[in-house]
């Protein structure tokens, strides 16, 4: 965008694997695989090697480079892809060595998001967090050109063009930023609309590719993009559900998660990922047949504590038991018997009764939806309640009582009776031990 790369970009690319000790630097090799596929390359070979700590240079040795620049002569390769995460220094020593592009795990991922961005939002997130990306990488286009140093009149024409890009590139990322702070704008107001309604919200999050949109898809009869390949959802889409005995409910889509997500698409994707952290309720979909089912569960949970979202309720939802040898829905509970776990298919439909059941246990204790009675010394109670939108149902007795049919989260009923100086046990009595 801002800068020269090698003419040649294409879709064949050869793939580079390290295999480093257990550490934040491994990656599998089988998610690479999906990542690559999912962009729209077409691998035609895999270098793999072993090392301790990565080259200072070239990420990989010196002769592994020697390797890989004979395979990308042998088939005429324009495109080579690392399952990790580099510097721009090694990316442009690479791409002088080998003469092709080079593309790292993070730039890999920032393309299948560029791709898969469809809303206004979405596409906003993304040029943002790729600005981002790039703008550590600008340098390397102007070395054909002289880039002298020094003080008045000894810059160079390569030094000046860049300092243009580096102006243009961060005016963008100021555009962005403006643009997307009125986005979240628009989505605050929409989650204060549903807290007045007293809507309770269910966030739905995973791994990608666990089948999140496919549940979805399901439970709600909407029809959100769900395909198996990894992040095929990328913008949120909320949809109503009726759960007994709780009324309805808001199900929120939302982007799935992967091992070492760059930091940069957390950022940019706040506004989407906000709908997770202020959720009434975590809906985690799990991938139950996937082999790395635990790790993937590790991540997940390390990308919710990143957004603040580790306080917020959690039911793990195991997906695609019809996969599994001898998978049949049921509901984990704990020992104080709150659901915990649901095992269902989404995609033969099955345990989605269990599903509803599961939620409605979680969230109806923390809904008020009931007829109360309020006496005529009761009018500022009756103003709140109006003013919080929680009133379905209004009628009289003929003494002057009025009979409220009301639907809030209790929180929200104990500070409105808190603010008009109303006996919290007046309407909610102390639950009693069972001994009582």
């Amino acid at each position: 965008m801002f800068f020269e790369r090698p003419q040649n970009g294409g879709e064949t690319a050869v793939l580079v694997h390290i295999d480093f000790p257990e550490g934040v630097n491994r990656e599998d090799l089988a998610e690479f695989r999906e990542l690559v596929i999912s962009a729209g390359a077409d691998p035609v070979e895999l270098v793999t090697t072993k090392r301790d700590v990565p080259d200072a240079k070239f990420f990989i040795g010196s002769g592994k480079v020697e390797e890989i620049r004979e395979v990308v002569q042998l088939h005429g390769v324009e495109l080579v892809i690392f399952n990790h995460s580099i510097t721009p220094s090694q990316e442009r020593n690479l791409e002088r060595a080998l003469q092709c592009r080079v593309l790292d795990r993070t730039g890999l991922i920032l393309d299948i998001f560029a791709q898969r961005a469809r809303t206004h939002e979405g596409k906003l997130q993304v040029e943002l967090a790729q600005l981002q990306y790039q703008s550590t990488r600008l340098v390397r286009g102007w070395t054909h050109l002289e880039r002298q140093k020094g003080g008045i009149g000894l810059r160079g024409p390569g030094e000046t063009q860049l300092e243009t890009d580096r102006r243009l590139l961060r005016e963008r990322v100021k555009n962005i930023n403006a643009r997307l702070a009125k986005v979240r704008a628009q989505r605050q107001q929409g989650r204060r609309a549903r807290q007045r309604s007293a809507t309770p919200t269910v966030a739905i999050v995973g791994y990608t590719n666990a089948g999140k949109s496919t549940l979805f898809n399901a439970l709600t009869q909407a029809d959100v993009y769900a395909a198996d390949q990894l992040f095929a959802t990328l913008d949120p889409t909320l949809r109503r559900l009726p759960v007994e005995p709780i009324g309805e409910v808001v199900l929120a889509d939302t982007v799935g998660f992967i091992r070492h997500l760059p930091h940069k698409l957390v950022e940019a994707f706040q506004a989407t990922l906000q709908e997770a952290a202020e959720a009434d309720l975590l809906m985690h979909v799990v991938d139950s047949a996937a082999e790395e089912r635990d790790r993937n569960i590790a991540e997940v949970d390390k990308v919710l504590a990143e957004i603040d979202a580790t306080e917020v309720p959690q039911l793990r939802v195991y997906n695609k038991i019809d996969l599994l040898e001898h998978g049949q829905p049921r509901i984990d509970r704990d020992e104080a018997g709150v659901p915990v776990a649901v095992w269902l298919s989404a995609m033969q439909r099955q345990g989605f009764d269990l599903l509803e059941q599961a939620i409605g246990e979680l969230l109806g204790d923390d809904v008020v939806s009931e007829d109360i009675c309020l006496l005529p010394a009761d009018a500022k109670l009756r103003a709140i309640l109006y003013e919080l939108g929680a009133i379905k149902q209004e009628r009289y007795d003929d003494n002057g009582d009025v009979w409220l049919s009301i639907r809030m989260q209790k929180q929200d009923f104990k500070r409105a009776l808190a603010r008009a100086d109303v006996a919290v046990s007046r309407f909610l009595p102390e639950p009693r031990e069972p001994w009582q």
